[in-house]
C-alpha cells in the first residue's frame, strides 16, 4: 500500500524535520504539537558538523550560518587554566563547518519558518487522546474529538513521549545519568572564538560562541539525587561552582553572570529503546527512543537524521513495512554509539576517571558522526 497522509505526532527539532523532508515527497501531512505557542525553551545549543551537513540536507544551512556562529575546534583546559588538549573538528567539506551553536529557540524558527513553507497541516495545542491500529491505517482520536484515519504515524514528542507510552508500554523510562546541567547566555567575548572547557574532578565548565553577539556558558554538576533547582537562587549557585575553579578565564564568566543571563538547569536523563522502533503503522524518531545527554552535542543530531533517514527509506521503498524495518537499521548503531558514548563520558566525569579516556572518547565519536548516514 502506497503512502498518502501521514500524521507527526510532536513539533520539535526531529518532528519539524520530518514534516519538512516528508513534504517533499508530496505526501500530506499532518503535525500536531500541544503547546499552543510552539515555543522551545533553553539557552545554547551546540552543533557539530554532522548535524550541519544535516541542515544542508534540509535547506537551512544558509540562514543557520547567518544567525548562529560557526567554528572548528574545542580547547580543554585544567581548572586553574593550563591548556590541556585541543581536539579538531574539521570542515565537513568546502560549505559545511565542523562545528558550531546556536540559540535554541533561534533554531526552532528556522525550522519552523520552513515547515509552514512546506504546506505542512500544524495544529497547535492539540495531541492525541487514543490510537486504534487498522490494516495498513491508523485511526487517532485528538484532543480536540475530532478523528482521522492515517497510513502512517510518527512518533516524535520527546524523552517523555506518550507516543512510546501508549504503543510501546513494555519499553523503559528515561533514567538518570547522575548529572545535573546549567546553561546561561552571556555577552560574547573577543577572544571566544571556539568552544573552551575547563575539566575539573567533579564539575565542568565550558563556553560557546553562538552569534556575532552572544555566547552560552554550560557547567555540568554531579548530583546523586535528581531535584530541581531554586529559581531564585540560579544567579547565585552557578556563580558558586564556577568558584571552584581558579581559571581567570572562568572567574571573568562567573563575573558576568545576573538575571538577564537566561539561566536554566535540567537534570540530565538518557534513554536508548531496543529495536524495534516501529509497530504495525506507527514509527518512533528522535528523543522518542534515544535520548542522550548533551556530552557529544550530538543528541538533535541524530533525532534530526532520523527524520532525513525515514524520508529517505519511504522515498525509495513501495513497500512501507521494508522502508520501516531500513530505517531502523540505518539508524541504530550510530544513535546506539551517541547514546552510550555520552553516558560513558557522563560516568567519567562522575568518577573522577581517566581524562584521556575522556578526551578519546569524544575524538572518535566525532570521527564517527562524520560518517554518512
Amino acid at each position: 500500500m502506497s503512502l498518502n497522509n501521514i500524521l507527526i505526532i510532536g513539533g520539535g527539532f526531529s518532528g519539524m524535520t520530518a514534516a519538512i523532508q516528508l513534504s517533499k515527497l508530496n505526501y500530506d501531512i499532518d503535525l500536531v504539537e500541544i503547546d499552543p505557542n510552539w515555543r522551545t525553551d533553553g539557552a545554547g545549543i551546540s552543533i557539530g558538523g554532522a548535524t550541519l551537513r544535516a541542515f544542508q540536507s534540509i535547506g537551512i544551512l544558509d540562514e543557520f550560518l547567518e544567525k548562529g556562529n560557526a567554528h572548528n575546534g574545542l580547547d580543554v583546559h585544567a581548572p586553574h587554566g593550563l591548556h590541556l588538549a585541543h581536539v579538531p573538528t574539521p570542515p565537513m567539506s568546502d560549505t559545511i563547518p565542523g562545528s558550531a551553536a546556536i540559540m535554541r529557540p533561534e533554531l526552532a524558527k528556522i525550522l519552523a519558518k520552513k515547515a509552514r513553507e512546506s504546506n505542512v497541516n500544524i495544529r497547535l495545542g492539540c495531541t492525541f487522546s487514543d490510537i486504534v491500529h487498522k490494516e495498513d491505517a491508523v485511526e487517532i482520536t485528538f484532543t480536540d474529538g475530532t478523528t482521522k484515519t492515517y497510513d502512517l504515524v510518527i512518533g516524535a514528542d520527546g524523552v517523555n513521549s506518550h507516543v512510546r507510552k501508549t504503543v510501546f508500554p513494555e519499553a523503559a523510562s528515561p533514567k538518570y545519568v547522575g548529572q545535573g546541567v546549567w546553561r546561561a547566555v552571556l555577552p560574547r567575548l573577543p577572544e571566544i572564538n571556539n568552544t573552551h572547557m575547563w575539566v575539573g574532578p567533579r564539575l565542568k565548565v565550558g563556553v560557546n560562541p553562538m552569534s556575532k553577539d552572544d555566547m552560552y556558558l554550560f557547567l555540568t554538576e554531579d548530583k546523586a539525587v535528581k531535584q530541581r533547582e531554586d529559581k531564585s537562587q540560579y544567579v547565585t549557585r552557578l556563580k558558586d561552582l564556577m568558584l571552584n575553579f581558579s581559571a581567570p578565564a572562568v572567574q571573568q564568566l562567573a563575573e558576568m553572570l545576573n538575571e538577564d543571563s537566561l539561566i536554566d538547569f535540567r537534570a540530565l536523563d538518557n534513554l536508548l529503546v531496543p529495536l524495534p522502533w516501529y509497530k504495525n503503522r506507527v514509527v518512533m524518531i528522535g528523543d522518542t527512543v534515544h535520548a542522550t545527554t548533551p556530552h557529544l552535542a550530538s543528541g538533535a543530531c541524530i533525532g534530526i537524521e532520523d527524520a532525513i533517514v525515514l524520508a529517505e527509506e519511504l522515498g525509495q521503498n513501495d513497500d512501507v513495512n521494508a522502508a520501516l524495518e531500513a530505517y531502523q537499521n540505518r539508524r541504530w548503531e550510530r544513535c546506539k554509539m551517541v547514546v552510550e558514548n555520552s553516558g560513558r563520558l557522563a560516568q567519567i566525569e562522575i568518577e573522577g576517571g581517566d581524562k584521556e579516556e575522556h578526551t578519546n572518547i569524544m575524538r572518535e565519536s566525532m570521527m564517527a558522526l562524520a560518517k554518512p548516514i
